[in-house]
């Protein structure tokens, strides 16, 4: 091979993502060989389209489809895509660029549902300048992933960089991906802020083969980059592949979410004046989904164990004006109320107290304001146990206790200053939980292994253990579902992972505990059946359960490899019958 065919070669996007051995042995013998050899593949890769569901609440489909097609025809989403090209392979003018790009969802029942094409692989030429080396910048693996889904290389995300590299050099940019240890583990093996010298000897020349996902130009020098905390390193240029970007696109009419997480909000079928849980929400795509299906006339239920994740949830049901959704900070191992806990609080009583906030411009945050008359907000140290009186805007009259330890704690958060979400002291509501049989339908989606997410370009931190722990983890999850749906309700359960040990192991789990629960027939059905039979560890006592052929018709995998290009997911509905005492 001649130096110019071994350059074409290196200068490729062709990873191959690791695995566990034993992880890999297992997902072989659930899928067969070959499948999980073409799962491997396509999980390395973005789809080759964005997903975009619209607020029908605020817009109609045809008016945002509209929209889309003006911006792509004007060049305004495109992010970097050659639409006159791709208009013209598709036998269109520049009429028609548009809608050669945009184009409504295939799948029956789902008409607020919009894709947006992307295209890729490109095969791109990294040596324009022949007499002269190609100057490259190294990122890390988790930067990679986001700029092939169409972001820009920021600051933390370079790990090394070819010397004399100056504000508006055209670099490579290549990933670097974890590989074995000496030690059994894993390693990167590149040192931020190590120099590139771009040719054969250097030490990291031949591990770039096959990682390099495109160009761009610099927008500081090497030694800004190294030395400076954030702000964007490189602007891409030129990428391997190509996916419009939306920032700022619509706002409030749209959001961009993957295709099976529409499904699976579709499923749960939520209807009008209904009270629905969805017990791990954040960021609230499946939340905000569920509301604009309900016309928002009902009440949703949305719970996360983080703080901002919350304040997240909150914002987006602001953007896309829905008024029936309340936000909890709450562990979802922990949403079932004790009922020597609930003593005579009604259902809808879960909050733990007001909400209080100090700062000016309180108005910008969620959740009830309080404010502390002057003369208490100097509460002394060592009097924690004192309270002091608040009046409440909205009703003069009304006082009510509150300690001095609360005072202060919100007080440091006003000294410390604004946080994430710009709101001085803003706080979220706080649950004790929720009563037994309170919700019509809850919504599951799983914390899990997030096998199935795309671009993947790693998967060797998973172990059989680590996989086998986060089963658990969702059975304690489902048990409080159970407890928390009403008979005649419904659960949906989903995860972004292929692991069916997450998937069909927890279906047979459900249906084997629980006898009141049997499989519900899902619309829109757009994925594919789940995986039959069982598997046995060999020299270990430890067997997995999956389903029987009826069962795995009623629920849905979605296949990374298979032609409806999406990320790796598992949908399972149950209906629940009259519960046992």
């Amino acid at each position: 091979m001649d130096s110019s065919a071994a350059a074409a070669d290196r200068y490729t996007y062709s990873p191959r993502l690791r695995w566990q051995p034993e992880v890999e042995e297992y997902f072989a013998a659930a899928y067969g060989r070959d499948r999980f050899a073409r799962i491997s593949e396509a999980l390395a890769h973005p789809s080759c389209y964005s997903c975009i569901r619209v607020n029908t609440l605020k817009s109609s489909t045809d008016a945002v489809m509209q929209k889309l097609i003006n911006l792509v025809d004007q060049n305004g989403i495109c992010g970097g895509i050659n639409c006159l090209e791709i208009g013209q392979q598709k036998g269109g003018d520049k009429t028609h660029e548009g809608i050669s790009l945009v184009h409504k969802c295939p799948y029956p029942g789902l008409d607020n549902v919009i894709f947006v094409q992307g295209s890729g692989p490109h095969v791109l030429d990294y040596e324009s300048q022949p007499e002269q080396s190609v100057k490259e910048v190294i990122v890390s693996r988790k930067c990679a992933e986001s700029v092939l889904r169409g972001a820009q290389v920021y600051v933390p995300g370079v790990l090394a960089c070819s010397a004399h590299v100056e504000k508006g050099d055209k670099v490579a940019v290549s990933v670097a991906v974890e590989k074995p240890a000496d030690d059994s583990g894993w390693t990167v093996g590149i040192t931020r802020g190590t120099v590139l010298q771009g040719v054969q000897s250097d030490v990291h020349y031949e591990e770039r083969k096959g990682l390099y996902i495109g160009q761009g130009i610099t927008a500081m020098s090497r030694s800004g980059i190294f030395r400076v905390l954030h702000g964007v390193a490189v602007e891409m240029t030129e990428r391997v592949y190509r996916l419009p970007s939306f920032n700022d696109v619509l706002e409030g009419e749209i959001f961009l979410q993957n295709l099976p997480s529409v499904v699976a909000a579709n499923v749960l079928d939520p209807q009008q004046g209904e009270r629905i849980l969805d017990m791990c929400a954040a960021p609230g795509g499946k939340t905000t989904a569920i509301a604009i299906l309900m016309r928002d006339k009902g009440e949703i239920v949305a719970l996360d164990r983080s703080h901002n994740k919350v304040m997240d949830i909150l914002k987006l049901a602001a953007e896309m004006d829905l008024n029936c959704i309340k936000a909890y900070k709450l562990d979802a191992l922990k949403s079932v109320r004790k009922i020597n806990e609930a003593g005579n609080v009604g259902i809808t009583d879960n909050c733990t107290g007001a909400t209080v906030t100090l700062g000016e411009d309180s108005d910008n945050c969620t959740g009830s304001s309080t404010k502390v008359n002057a003369e208490f907000t100097k509460a002394g140290e060592d009097s924690s146990t004192t309270s002091v009186v608040q009046t409440d805007d909205q009703k003069p009259d009304a006082k009510r206790y509150v300690s001095k330890a609360l005072l202060r704690k919100n007080l440091r958060q006003m000294r410390n200053g604004p946080g994430r979400n710009n709101c001085s002291g803003g706080r979220v509501e706080n649950s004790k939980g929720f009563l037994p049989n309170s919700f019509d339908r809850v919504l599951l989606d799983a914390p899990c292994s997030a096998l199935g997410l795309r671009p993947r370009l790693f998967a060797g931190e998973e172990t059989l253990e680590s996989l086998r722990n986060h089963a658990k983890y969702q059975r304690k999850m489902f048990d409080q579902a159970v407890k928390l749906v009403r008979p005649g309700g419904v659960i949906v359960y989903s995860t972004c992972t292929i692991n069916p040990g997450e998937n069909e192991a927890l279906v047979r789990y459900a249906l084997d505990t629980y006898k009141f629960l049997s499989l519900g027939s899902q619309h829109p059905k757009v994925g594919g059946p789940g995986i039959v039979g069982s598997y046995k560890l060999s020299n270990q006592t430890y067997n997995e359960e999956w389903l029987t052929e009826q069962e795995a018709e009623l629920v849905q995998r979605f296949d990374p490899s298979s032609s409806l290009d999406t990320i790796g997911f598992f949908i399972a509905k149950f209906d629940v019958g009259q519960k046992g005492d």
